[in-house]
């Protein structure tokens, strides 16, 4: 039983590289819409577990966009993207949160003014 237990808390786990976090994010008009820029840092470690995208959250909770990211960034760390959206007027601000294949979200997030 003790080796099973040893054996078990040798193995990797996935869950261990903790949630993603955006340490820091922009608005700027473009066009019609925002262009939000988000940069994200996780401890990916392949396809296993990577930071897959960050969602725009307005302060009711609305989820107004999604970037979705499609592979791992473990070389890349931090790293920026960008998702253009239109967002409703009446919005001033919106909060950037990560997003991670094991965790979904919860990691830290920004909140950014519309100006």
């Amino acid at each position: 039983m003790h080796r099973l237990a040893l054996l078990a808390a040798l193995l990797p786990l996935p869950a261990l590289a903790g949630e993603a976090d955006v340490i820091e994010a922009t608005a700027e008009r473009s066009g019609s819409g925002w262009r939000i820029e988000a940069t994200v840092r996780h401890a990916d470690t392949g396809w296993d577990h990577y930071a897959d995208g960050f969602e725009i959250v307005a302060p009711d909770g609305t989820v107004l966009g999604t970037r979705v990211l499609y592979h791992p960034h473990v070389e890349e760390q931090p790293f920026t993207r960008s998702h253009t959206l239109t967002i409703p007027e009446g919005i001033t601000e919106v909060t950037v949160r990560a997003l991670d294949s094991v965790h979904g979200g919860g990691g830290a997030s920004v909140v950014v003014q519309l100006q």
